[in-house]
């Protein structure tokens, strides 16, 4: 972060001061384990903690200022109506000082896969900063915002959402100049209601862009194609299946631990590979092309920055251990994610037997029974010789299955996580796949360390 005046800062958030404001202000900080001399503290309320009973630490910590609703003995607070509101505001204004690209990114489901190989296409060409992890709330994107400095000449930016104008209120901070939606599914709609609902949501990121910065979008999701865009942004739509698009691709074909296919373009047709399975991470990879020949990198650049890509953490990682392939994708669920689990499981190579280990899909709704059992009616189509449950939802997926003809001798539903493990420490074998898959507080990571015990 390149230092800011205090007075700045006070114009940005709008707020009341009464002490003098010469300061320059070196760093922002939420937390008090992270602060520095000359700092401004934030003080954000959460379900379970409040700021503002750490302000008058912070000031002792080196604090030159907080940010508060309400004035806090032994403090110099700036006031505001919402703390959250400010950290918005003054990473807006902050962000406002840099003339750079900054590519948004938002969608169901694939979003971080999707900004990770944005990143890795854009950092091709220009110095970048991104979203780190899954930071992509109304608390993270702003101090991603606030990484930026006189190095940085670009920024992939994901964000996320469970409520209407969440979206909103991070693009007006952000400011996009290039916008990508990958597509719209079911997450979250038990608060938004519906999937046009949740679609009106991720259009929200077009809030804080220029009327005329480019909008790319999955060709192949239904409601993206269909959605209402002002005739006057360009609209870059990209394909695995359709050709009537700006960017297609054709002739995928599944390797060890990866995917090649042809890129097709007006500029013609290039051959890639991306180092991550299944077909829905072709997707993500003609959304990164998009970007490349939006920020013109050359083509040949910007298939060097798919090739370089790696998926980390718990996102679709294949680990090979002992002759036995692992697929982790256990930070997240939602019935479009788990039936590209099942794909890419389908496509491992794997001697001996293939495992499909499943737990619940959360946040879904009334409805969540229902879109357990539809996925389970893909397990078949994966390859699976069993298919192992675990969560309160999770029978749903053999109910499923079973009814598109899978053998209900070889399904099983653990109650615990331990249970589990030790089923699949005592039956798989060198040559086998095993599938974990589901939402991150189903930690189904445990139970893959559990079985390597």
């Amino acid at each position: 972060m390149e230092k800011l005046k205090l007075s700045e800062i006070i114009k940005a958030a709008g707020g009341s001061f009464g002490y003098p404001a010469d300061v320059e202000i070196s760093s922002v900080s939420t937390d008090t384990r992270t602060i520095e001399k000359n700092s401004l503290f934030i003080a954000l309320k959460g379900a379970n903690f409040d700021g503002h009973d750490f302000a008058a630490q912070a000031m002792e910590l080196g604090a030159a200022a907080v940010v508060t609703e309400k004035p806090v003995e032994g403090a110099r607070c700036l006031i505001v109506d919402s703390t959250a509101q400010a950290l918005l505001d003054i990473a807006g204004y902050y962000r406002n000082k840099f003339n750079i690209p900054l590519v948004g990114v938002t969608g169901s489901v694939g979003k971080t896969t999707t900004k990770d190989m944005i990143a890795a296409v854009v950092s091709e060409k220009y110095n970048t900063l991104k979203t780190q992890g899954n930071l992509n709330n109304e608390v993270g994107m702003p101090k991603t915002l606030l990484g930026l400095d006189n190095s940085i000449e670009a920024a992939v930016i994901e964000m996320g959402m469970n409520h209407k104008g969440e979206i909103s209120r991070m693009s007006v901070s952000c400011r996009p100049t290039v916008c990508v939606i990958t597509n719209i599914g079911v997450s979250h709609i038990e608060n938004l209601g519906s999937q046009e609902n949740i679609l009106k949501a991720k259009l929200e990121i077009l809030d804080g862009a220029a009327y005329d910065a480019p909008l790319i979008l999955c060709r192949d999701d239904k409601l993206l194609y269909k959605a209402e865009i002002y005739s006057g942004r360009r609209v870059y739509y990209y394909s695995v299946s359709k050709k009537d698009c700006d960017v297609y691709a054709t002739n995928i074909t599944a390797e060890s631990g990866g995917v090649e296919f042809d890129i097709n373009y007006e500029g013609g047709r290039l051959h890639a590979k991306i180092n991550c399975p299944g077909e829905h991470n072709v997707k993500n990879a003609l959304a990164a092309f998009c970007v490349g020949l939006v920020l013109d990198i050359p083509p040949e650049d910007i298939i060097k920055g798919l090739a370089a890509f790696k998926p980390e953490g718990m996102r679709q990682n294949v680990i090979t251990e002992k002759g036995i392939t692992y697929i982790l994708d256990c930070y997240n669920a939602a019935p479009d994610s788990m039936k590209a689990g099942l794909s890419v499981l389908a496509q491992a190579k794997a001697e001996g037997k293939r495992y499909c280990v499943l737990g619940d899909m959360l946040e879904l709704g009334k409805n969540s029974a229902k879109y357990h059992r539809t996925v389970g009616e893909y397990v078949k189509g994966s390859k699976a010789d069993e298919l192992l449950c675990f969560g309160e939802y999770s029978k749903n997926y053999i109910e499923g299955a079973c009814d598109k003809g899978f053998d209900r001798e070889k399904t099983k539903h653990f109650d615990t996580r331990e249970e589990l493990a030790q089923y699949l420490k005592e039956n798989v074998k060198e040559g086998d796949a095993v599938l974990f898959k589901g939402s991150r507080g189903m930690k189904l990571e445990e139970v893959y360390e559990l079985m390597r015990e």
